[in-house]
């Protein structure tokens, strides 16, 4: 079983990324929450994996916490919920988001993700609001966790004092990231981002 993959993220597609890994290039597909996390193209990159082996072929799902791959786990051991629909709900909630949801059985809330359904997403409730953990329950931190101090990390501060969730702001940050060193700059790109509907 292949745990994780260290390396360079050299593609962003749609729904996966590739992970240059001493030069063997591993696709992985992705939520967008994750996509979205992703550093540049050119940078180094950790994802947490987990391999599907169907009659069809093979596929490598990567995750970019712990959390997001046991909580995709979990999603896929009911029935009627496959690989593509786990990541859909991963995409549209956060894990701290979707622990709530399963717990308070917030079938609407569930029912957003592409291709769930309600009968499917009262059976999520059925089958998993006991297996939610207080951890998931209580962690609400976001995916892109950037440096300290960093221009990113002030451009998220100064979007969750203008009312955005942390997860919101990550999200936004992380996606215009690099393309400066000021965060003033990252502001107004991040600003831009949530104003088209992320």
């Amino acid at each position: 079983m292949i745990a994780h993959i260290d390396g360079i993220l050299s593609e962003k597609n749609a729904d996966s990324v590739v992970i240059d890994c001493q030069g063997v290039g591993y696709e992985l597909s992705v939520s967008m929450s994750t996509l979205a996390a992703c550093p540049a193209s050119g940078k180094s990159v950790k994802l947490y994996t987990y391999l599907a082996v169907r009659e069809d072929g093979v596929e490598l799902f990567g995750f970019l916490s712990r959390e997001e791959k046991n909580m995709f786990l979990r999603l896929i051991g009911v029935s009627g919920v496959g690989p593509k629909s786990a990541l859909g709900l991963l995409g549209v909630l956060s894990v701290h988001d979707l622990s709530v949801a399963l717990v308070t059985g917030d079938v609407a809330a569930l029912s957003r993700a592409p291709g769930i359904g309600k009968k499917t997403a009262q059976r999520l409730v059925l089958e998993l609001k006991d297996k939610v953990s207080n951890d998931e329950l209580t962690s609400a931190s976001p995916a892109y966790v950037p440096a300290a101090h960093s221009a990113e990390a002030e451009a998220i501060e100064a979007l969750m004092a203008l009312g955005y969730a942390s997860s919101e702001a990550a999200r936004a940050v992380s996606q215009v990231s690099g393309t400066s060193d000021k965060a003033n700059d990252l502001i107004f790109q991040a600003l831009k981002k949530l104003g088209g509907g992320l």
